[in-house]
């Protein structure tokens, strides 16, 4: 089959573009042409039809949401979804020559269907697969009734109607049970779940030549006890329940890293967590200057990739209050990690049950947990056990050859 992917953006580290590059992997190896359109391209996507208008930061998106969403969220509505609609028509001619001059038998669309960060993309795709009947896969990350930034607004008809599209042409897929549920009781809208996954098949990357000065890049010694928060600094992310637990630790040497940026959803999270840090004493240091989607020198500075990070951490803290699924989690199974994990939702329903071993929070630090990290820091072996375990259970459940089985399953039923 020739299959399109669409989304706001295929690049990057953010879970949706790592997600597509899996799926793409998958396809790739059961025989289908691939062609990729967004308002950002790069790696796996480059050379696919770029059209800047579906960026979720594009001017145009951006004004309409500050206009529909939260404080501002005023006004006159349906005056807002005239100016959506006719933002829309600008990209439907380039959206319908994407898919007409590739000859695509098949559209993924990539969360543009599910999260309202781009109203006039939505919009523009609903009417686009309605007027053309194409066969549409909807791959859905975020429900806009996830995220509490999306709950004050003045365009609820149109969110109803578009996030995601009802559509008897689009397969809906969700990526956990609760959204699956919940997309149900909502929209009456059926879905299949697939996970997200991890090519467990291929053994992670070791301690190399080019990452082995990576603990003396961020200052440490020796002996010294590095902390992997590999995130983005936002609220959900929980990373003040990492700060409790590394200050109860008490241990003189600790040093809690975070990997991703802090300006996704604006600074004072981040202020806030550094006077956290100050009054508790612990030393939270943020690299995300120093960690790239790839190895590469910048101005003549060394830049490492995520995967530099994972295999000199002696702990990696994972304490979200909220996730869609958990790539990071993920990730720190596949480098056999000592993980600490807060029960968000989604791991309640589809991740602990299967038998994983993590430590465990339940949305705040105990005794229990803190005297089990020591004891974890201070037994390798027991680490070592637990780290097999828990990569054999995730190879079982979230590997790309269970991705290829769902997505075959999912392609004969059109």
């Amino acid at each position: 089959m020739r299959i399109g992917f669409i989304s706001t953006r295929l690049n990057g580290t953010d879970g949706v573009s790592l997600e597509v590059e899996k799926w793409a992997q998958v396809l790739r190896r059961l025989g289908h042409d691939l062609f990729y359109c967004a308002g950002e391209l790069g790696g796996y996507a480059s050379g696919g039809t770029l059209i800047p208008q579906l960026h979720f930061d594009h001017q145009s998106a951006v004004l309409l949401s500050q206009r529909a969403f939260g404080e501002s969220a005023e006004g006159d509505g349906e005056k807002l979804c005239d100016e959506i609609y006719a933002a829309a028509d600008e990209i439907r001619a380039p959206l319908r020559h994407f898919i007409r001059s590739n000859r695509l038998d098949l559209i993924i669309v990539q969360n543009a269907l599910t999260i309202p960060m781009n109203l006039p993309l939505g919009v523009c795709l609903t009417g686009l697969i309605a007027e053309l009947g194409i066969t549409t896969i909807g791959h859905h990350h975020d429900f806009f009734w996830e995220r509490h930034r999306y709950q004050t607004n003045n365009i609820l008809d149109l969110l109803d109607t578009t996030f995601p599209s009802k559509l008897p042409s689009i397969q809906h897929v969700t990526i956990n049970s609760i959204a699956q549920k919940r997309l149900k009781a909502r929209r009456g809208i059926d879905s299949v779940v697939i996970p997200n996954v991890h090519d467990f098949a291929t053994p992670a990357p070791e301690i190399d030549a080019y990452n082995r000065d990576f603990r003396e890049a961020l200052g440490l010694a020796k002996d010294d006890l590095f902390i992997l928060q590999p995130t983005r600094v936002i609220q959900r992310k929980g990373i003040e329940l990492a700060l409790e637990l590394v200050h109860r630790l008490d241990l003189p040497h600790a040093h809690l890293f975070i990997t991703h940026r802090a300006h996704d959803e604006g600074l004072s999270y981040w202020r806030w967590l550094k006077r956290e840090a100050g009054v508790m004493r612990v030393d939270l240091r943020l690299i995300d200057h120093m960690i790239g989607t790839e190895r590469s020198r910048i101005d003549g500075h060394k830049v490492y990739s995520l995967w530099d990070a994972y295999p000199h951490a002696d702990l990696v803290t994972y304490p979200s209050t909220y996730e869609g699924f958990g790539n990071a989690l993920l990730e720190a199974v596949y480098f056999k990690r000592l993980v600490v994990v807060n029960r968000y939702p989604v791991y309640n329903a589809d991740i602990g049950p299967l038998g994983f071993e993590f430590i465990e929070l339940d949305g705040f630090v105990h005794e229990a947990a803190v005297e089990k990290t020591h004891q974890l820091l201070n037994d390798p072996e027991q680490v070592k056990t637990m780290a097999e375990k828990n990569y054999a259970i995730a190879q079982e459940h979230f590997s790309l050859e269970v991705l290829a089985r769902k997505l075959k399953e999912l392609l004969a039923s059109f």
